[in-house]
């Protein structure tokens, strides 16, 4: 009998981390998910707490666990809270990724792995990208892999992708509109959704389709390249609202405090795992009524929160 390939994945019980736990259990990986507190309910899946910034718990992880592959999604991903706590932003990141990659080397285990940057990056050769410390931590995370790919010749791929949405809970904008909007169905709140501005644009690609482009990487993925994953064009948040204008009874007011004009198109990604047979299946709407469907079935979970 064949026996499953064994994945490691941190952060499972995060957003992309339970709706990746899942998936890869369906297509038949021995799945580990890994946790800083043991609080994932699901059965099938194996868990393993670990503090992934503490060397030696990192250590014993990988020496218990074995991974054939490794999907690295954990870490601090609030742009405010980096600004308050830069340094554990770093611990979480960027070092929490070297203890990772030097386990598994020291171990010499034969490791495909896939470690999850962010549009966020900034460019090291022009500071004037650099916005805030989160950037620096997602940024160094990718150095440290790209490096530890090359001078160790390990198979290390790295992910990059845009604006996740989707069911679950997640601080991303699509899920503050949604909650203020399920708030305004129930008249637990003023029907004003308050905005910073309309025209910024983002790309965004439901999280479901991310994590089939994860599988994707894990067996065609080049070592050492950065793969965009993002949507074939951006939206801009009046967009966005509009579409969920279409999705639920309510009637309400868009304020915002930022009245610049539109910020015009911005760049998208080369998307090379395109390339590799990737495609995005999932429409920005079906993902809007996910959204608006997973917070409908879970009452008082709204909070007024504000883009």
């Amino acid at each position: 009998m064949t026996q499953s390939p064994k994945l490691l994945i941190t952060g499972a019980s995060g957003f992309t981390g339970q709706h990746a736990c899942n998936y890869f259990l369906k297509a038949g990986f021995d799945v580990i998910g890994v946790t800083r507190k043991n609080n994932l309910s699901d059965n099938e899946i194996k868990i393993e707490s670990c503090d992934l910034t503490n060397k030696d718990e990192v250590i014993k992880l990988v020496k218990k666990t074995k991974p054939q592959y490794l999907l690295h999604l954990a870490g601090q991903n609030h742009v405010g809270h980096s600004w308050i706590d830069p340094i554990s932003s770093l611990e979480a990141n960027s070092m929490s990724t070297a203890y990772l990659l030097e386990a598994i080397r020291q171990e010499k285990l034969a490791c495909k792995i896939i470690i999850v940057g962010s549009a966020l990056q900034f460019d090291l050769a022009d500071l004037s990208t650099l916005t805030h410390p989160y950037s620096i931590s997602k940024t160094l995370q990718v150095v440290i892999a790209q490096s530890w790919a090359y001078l160790y010749d390990m198979h290390i791929v790295i992910a990059k992708p845009s604006n996740l949405i989707g069911p679950g809970f997640s601080n991303g904008v699509c899920s503050i509109f949604a909650k203020k909007i399920i708030d305004m169905e129930g008249n637990n709140a003023e029907k004003i959704l308050e905005v910073n501005n309309l025209n910024a644009r983002r790309h965004f690609v439901d999280v479901r389709d991310v994590i089939s482009a994860y599988e994707i990487l894990l067996t065609k993925g080049k070592t050492g390249e950065i793969y965009d994953i993002a949507s074939s064009h951006s939206y801009s948040l009046e967009e966005v609202i509009k579409r969920f204008r279409t999705l639920t009874p309510v009637d309400f007011e868009v304020k915002t405090s930022i009245s610049d004009k539109a910020e015009g198109k911005i760049e998208t990604p080369l998307n090379k795992v395109l390339e590799l047979g990737w495609k995005q299946t999932i429409p920005m709407e079906s993902s809007l009524k996910d959204i608006l469907e997973f917070y409908r079935q879970i009452p008082g979970q709204s909070k007024k929160n504000k883009y």
